[in-house]
């Protein structure tokens, strides 16, 4: 809200969302109504229409495709699928059919990577996409279905869950149940509950979560806000789908918990806009808690106590997936990440106190209530209480949904989830480690966390593994395992244009820097590169890490030096001197010259 005017620029993105759906895209003159209706100047709005993946200025058809282009898609038979659509369409990817009917286009990871390959229509799912049903796709469409008729309803498999007395998540849970605990405890003793648990973010940040609430709740305001992310955007990660599916009334009560232990009345579900069709039930939910009294003024759980939340739809963009990028989406500006003069604990949603949480976070809170601290305590190792949700795909028998204990070894995982050949895991999606065959013996627990740091130091694999064993790992929950027929160099090169694609722009390093580490990644891929490459590569990614003002930057870069380090020998095999490319151009050589007579002349003024 802008107090001096008294207009809501949080209403901006429905508003542009509304007119996308009717129109299929945002034309001029809608461009100056909005501006108009919002006081702001055209340029302001476009820059934050153009922002966003899924706004448009150019029309993307009454039916609009998107293609998801991760690696796993890519590894299940993508080009395949992509082929048959600009078959049945007669068009290209990234073109619109001449009647405007259909729009054929590629996006990120979708969050459904255990039902590859898949895409969104008119943002409804279809998922274990073939060549025949492709066609019969579009066919039902061209004879008048609507997409919501004959899409599919994506249940992941949840695959494993510990036994039913230590299980978190995956078990029954009786609506309302925990909310009675707000009747005969305080605020504060809410806060210690959580601080006792040593839950923390659950995102992939870890910080602890009865921090922040306590940091919040002793920031004085009027007003305070709860905000879920559920901005699932991480390649690979599917679990808080999953949880929306499976316990959407954990995350409603988590909310609710949250907000009466911080002194919160206003809340928000920052939903991600892949996530679209999970959208009706979650309002329909919503609707339930107000009717019996559990949402809204002067709440059944206690009394006085307000609060109410809303969802609200993104747009189309990971960064977004950072909680001051999220904050300025839900502000209606571009979804650019803030610098840490202040945390949003202090001044976040329109400048007040806002705890921002992840959905499997505030899942687990309820849970917490409802078995007790001591039972919760049992659970896990003692730096990691409780269980942890991964998404699984990629090169298995088995993938989908996986409920573990902190604690269990990675060679362990990889047994259950049925993957006897794997090359490397993708631990955490694209942001995260590049695991080998020398990190299977390490445990998945916040255990010896800080070792981690010298993990660089260790060259050899095997005395590696050995220093390594007693690490733990921390995931926020992807889980995406390659047998050893996979080519790791053009995985890397998957993850690098995926940061190059959703680096926000705002910070130089992570803009530029990106770039060119692809760039160095292609020559990788030709055969071109030199060992000067891959000593740019290491020393670019810490520029980019210590420089960029968010964690797209700080980690952009971790699997690609990760893999350098543990998997020489498959990058010495893309070394040009170890391929067929003739170098008949020697750079350096043919700068000689002129780089001894810049540095003759710069020595002439010093």
């Amino acid at each position: 809200m802008e107090a001096a005017t008294g207009i809501d620029r949080s209403k901006i993105m429905d508003v542009v969302w509304k007119i996308q759906r009717k129109k299929r895209h945002i034309g001029h003159d809608d461009v100056s109504k909005i501006a108009q209706e919002f006081n702001m100047s055209r340029m302001e709005l476009e820059g934050v229409i153009t922002f966003y993946h899924f706004f448009s200025r150019e029309h993307r058809g009454k039916f609009t495709i998107y293609l998801n282009d991760s690696i796993i898609s890519e590894h299940s038979g993508r080009p395949q699928i992509l082929m048959a659509f600009e078959e049945a369409l007669g068009i290209k990817l990234g073109q619109v059919t001449e009647d405007k009917n259909f729009g054929l286009f590629k996006t990120p990871c979708i969050g459904l990577s255990d039902q590859e390959p898949s895409c969104l229509i008119n943002f409804r799912p279809f998922v274990n996409l073939t060549r025949e049903k492709v066609f019969d796709i579009i066919a039902s469409l061209k004879s008048g279905k609507k997409p919501w008729e004959i899409c599919d309803t994506p249940k992941s498999v949840i695959q494993y869950k510990p036994s039913p007395d230590r299980t978190v998540f995956f078990k029954p849970y009786t609506q309302f149940s925990t909310l009675t605990y707000l009747n005969a405890h305080s605020p504060e003793e809410v806060i210690d509950l959580v601080k006792r648990s040593k839950l923390t973010g659950r995102g992939g940040a870890f910080f602890p979560t009865g921090l922040k609430w306590e940091l919040c709740r002793k920031n004085e305001a009027d007003t305070k806000y709860i905000i879920c992310n559920a901005d699932e955007g991480e390649p690979g990660t599917f679990k808080d789908r999953v949880l929306m599916e499976e316990h959407p009334e954990l995350l409603i009560e988590g909310m609710i918990l949250a907000a009466y232990a911080v002194g919160a009345s206003e809340g928000a579900i920052y939903l991600r806009a892949e996530y679209t069709y999970l959208r009706d039930r979650l309002e329909e939910l919503l609707n339930k808690y107000r009717k019996m009294g559990f949402l809204g003024k002067n709440i059944k759980a206690k009394t006085p106590f307000d609060f109410d939340m809303y969802i609200h739809l993104g747009a189309g963009a990971y960064v977004c997936g950072e909680e001051t990028a999220l904050i300025h989406s839900m502000e209606g500006k571009r979804g650019e990440p803030g610098t840490r003069e202040y945390f949003p604990v202090e001044r976040g949603f329109n400048g007040k106190p806002t705890v921002v949480n992840n959905v499997e976070t505030l899942c687990t809170v309820p849970r917490i209530v409802e078995m007790g601290i001591d039972k919760y305590l049992t659970l896990g190792t003692p730096a990691t209480p409780g269980t942890k949700l991964f998404s699984v795909s990629g090169d298995c028998e088995k993938p989908g949904m996986y409920e573990i204990e902190w604690g269990m070894k990675l060679r362990d995982v990889l047994e259950i989830i049925g993957a006897p050949d794997p090359q490397f895991i993708l631990f955490n999606g694209f942001a995260g480690e590049c695991l080998s065959e020398a990190d299977f013996d390490r445990e998945i627990s916040a255990e010896n966390l800080l070792a981690e740091h010298v993990q660089f130091e260790f060259t050899d694999p095997n005395e590696y593994a050995r220093k390594m064993s007693g690490i733990g790992l921390r995931s926020g929950g992807a889980f995406m395992v390659f047998n050893k027929q996979r080519d790791l160099i053009k995985v890397l090169k998957n993850v690098a244009d995926f940061f190059v694609a959703e680096s926000c722009g705002i910070c130089v390093p992570c803009r530029t820097g990106n770039f060119l580490l692809n760039r160095k990644i292609d020559k990788l891929v030709a055969g071109h590169a030199e060992t000067k490459d891959l000593e740019d590569i290491k020393q670019w990614s810490n520029i980019i890490k210590v420089t960029s003002r968010c964690g797209l930057g700080k980690m952009s870069s971790t699997a690609l030096n990760h893999a350098i380090l543990k998997f020489p020998d498959v990058f010495a095999k893309h070394l040009s001197e170890n391929t067929d490319y003739n170098k008949a151009f020697n750079l350096k050589e043919a700068t000689a010259d002129y780089d001894r007579i810049i540095n003759e002349m710069t020595s002439d003024y010093e």
